[in-house]
């Protein structure tokens, strides 16, 4: 259920929206935050990380550090990187970064990555400001609710007009991150999510470019300005999200307002968090653990295939196929051609099989041209796939599978982002950091400062 349904209609319009959320982070206390969504947020920090180290070293992040990097005089960390920057390009180059691989997480309510634009606001600016890390998750889990609840609000509408939710609603995300970590009051933070308001954007158009994962970065750079200089005394109309030529009115069809946080008892958005186990789009990652589940359970190849049909919601084709994919990148970006990589025993989890080799091989190129897609069932969970594969000796084999329920053994999921985080991060800055860094994360709530990230992530 959207928790714009939680209201009436005629109650849910006269809500002040903007002035109800500036309200809630103004007065947010982390003293009111379960201990359950503290680790959820050190869950989320690991996986950040990993993303990062690793997207560090890709085209786009060299060329963002080129551009905005002041030298060595500068006051943040680039994670993954030997350079350093001011605060806003900080957040603008590390929330970028996070986001190059698409291998960071997400959350259903947001219909986006929620920590990409968040979590680099949250450690740029703890940095600056010398905050602990327990500050640092708070303003964190602050931002995540903010951006996940208007993300619920706008439901479908907004992305299917073409917007990037994480670059339009992580920019909201970004400024209560900014706004919490500031200090602001109702007043000003107000006028932060007004200023947001008009910072907000994000196309669908550039996915499978590295303009996608800059609109994570934007959006970190354009909410903490936001917050900045609402601090200041920087005006914007405070009622923007809602107001007649709004937010809302002018880019998410069907928005209805809610209050936010309307039950303090239930789970925070953080806690409903979604990692990602495969370095692709999330729109394909059912249909892969399905074909993964096939292939282990029938022993069949990609040269054992006659043709192969996906069960999938239709409104993906918007998103993840891509029907000639020319770039490793836009593999990402591909559900029929992952399929055939995924029957193909290719580990989609591995960063090096994206590339414009694979993308262009022959083999790909001939299999996938045999993939159809065709609607889920009535009533399915657009999250979930159906796989069914035709085989050359005449035989058909299915198989189902759905990522987007979240975990409910935090343990296990530790240690699967463990795993992935060791994968990730030890090649490129060593054992020894990795081990130091994943340390300090899982002591992060109790750290007096954040150099135990800082010192280890390059």
């Amino acid at each position: 259920m959207s928790i714009a349904e939680i209201l009436p209609k005629d109650q849910s319009e006269k809500i002040a929206l903007t002035r109800d959320i500036a309200r809630w982070v103004s007065e947010f206390d982390a003293e009111n935050v379960p201990a359950t969504a503290f680790t959820w947020a050190k869950h989320a920090v690991l996986d950040w990380l990993a993303v990062t180290i690793a997207g560090a070293r890709e085209p786009l992040a060299a060329m963002l550090a080129a551009e905005a990097s002041g030298g060595p005089e500068s006051a943040c960390t680039l994670y993954g990187r030997p350079e350093r920057a001011d605060l806003l390009n900080a957040a603008l180059i590390n929330g970028a970064t996070s986001h190059a691989l698409d291998y960071d997480d997400v959350n259903r309510l947001l219909h986006g990555h929620p920590t990409v634009p968040t979590l680099s606001v949250a450690l740029a600016l703890g940095e600056a400001l010398g905050k602990g890390g327990r500050d640092i998750l708070a303003a964190f889990i602050a931002g995540t609710e903010v951006e996940c609840a208007l993300g619920s609000m706008a439901g479908d509408g907004h992305y299917d007009l073409g917007f990037h939710a994480t670059g339009t609603m992580g920019t909201f995300g970004a400024a209560a991150v900014g706004a919490e970590m500031l200090g602001l009051g109702e007043e000003a933070a107000a006028h932060a999510f007004g200023i947001a308001a008009s910072e907000a954007s994000g196309l669908k158009a550039n996915f499978g470019t590295m303009t996608k994962p800059l609109h994570a970065g934007k959006a970190a750079m354009n909410g903490l300005l936001a917050a900045r200089l609402a601090a200041r005394g920087f005006t914007a109309n405070k009622e923007a999200i809602e107001a007649p030529q709004g937010f809302a009115e002018t880019q998410a069809p069907g928005f209805v307002p809610a209050a936010i946080r309307p039950d303090p008892e239930a789970p925070l958005a953080i806690e409903q968090t979604l990692f990602k186990y495969h370095a692709a789009c999330y729109r394909t990652h059912s249909m892969l653990e399905a074909i993964r589940d096939i292939r282990k359970k029938y022993a069949i190849t990609l040269e054992d295939m006659d043709a192969m049909t996906l069960h999938v919601a239709m409104d993906l084709r918007k998103v993840c196929d891509i029907l000639e994919p020319a770039t490793g990148l836009e593999i990402k970006f591909a559900i029929r051609h992952l399929a055939c990589m995924g029957l193909d025993g290719i580990n989609t989890a591995a960063l090096d099989v994206y590339n414009d080799e694979n993308a262009n091989a022959p083999r790909y190129q001939a299999a996938r041209r045999k993939v159809n897609l065709e609607a889920l069932p009535e009533g399915s969970d657009c999250m979930s796939a159906g796989v069914t594969v035709m085989l050359k000796d005449g035989r058909s084999v299915s198989g189902d599978a759905n990522v987007a329920i979240p975990a409910s053994n935090l343990d296990k999921q530790w240690q699967s982002l463990t795993a992935k985080f060791t994968a990730l991060t030890e090649p490129l800055i060593g054992r020894d950091k990795a081990g130091r860094l994943m340390d300090a994360v899982g002591a992060l709530d109790q750290a007096a400062d954040l150099k135990g990230l800082t010192e280890n992530a390059t």
